[in-house]
């Protein structure tokens, strides 16, 4: 009975249901940044969900990885590790990489998809062709 209930728990947390953006639409595709609150971002910058509870990506210099597990439409970013390389775009890169952790909530509608906050803060992406 006792290795019953331990494996009834067992398969209980392991058969967690996916309940972040991925599972909703934006996992399997490689977003790219075209705007920041409105306005072009000509650098190139991108956002994935490569597995349950990741996010990674590249900046204009530097590639990330970090944390995301709250559910959908929530959005918000764990500490977000990157490499540290030097570049040209360097400003841009630190515009993205504030505004992708100010963001709390996520809308995926088909190859769009748009991160924004209660300040009205917004980014805009489209799913990499």
């Amino acid at each position: 009975m006792r290795i019953a209930l331990i494996l009834a728990l067992t398969f209980a947390v392991s058969c967690k249901a996916d309940e972040t953006a991925r599972a909703y639409g934006a996992g399997g595709k490689t977003w790219t940044l075209t705007e920041i609150d409105g306005q072009p971002f000509n650098a190139m910058a991108s956002l994935s969900f490569p597995e349950v509870d990741k996010i990674a990506g590249r900046g204009p210099c530097n590639g990330f990885s970090g944390t995301m597990s709250v559910p959908y439409p929530w959005f918000k970013t764990g500490p977000l590790r990157s490499t540290r390389r030097a570049c040209p775009a360097l400003g841009d890169e630190t515009r993205y990489f504030t505004a992708l952790q100010d963001m709390t909530l996520i809308e995926v509608l088909g190859d769009v998809m748009i991160l924004k906050n209660e300040k009205s803060r917004e980014m805009m992406f489209r799913a990499a062709d």
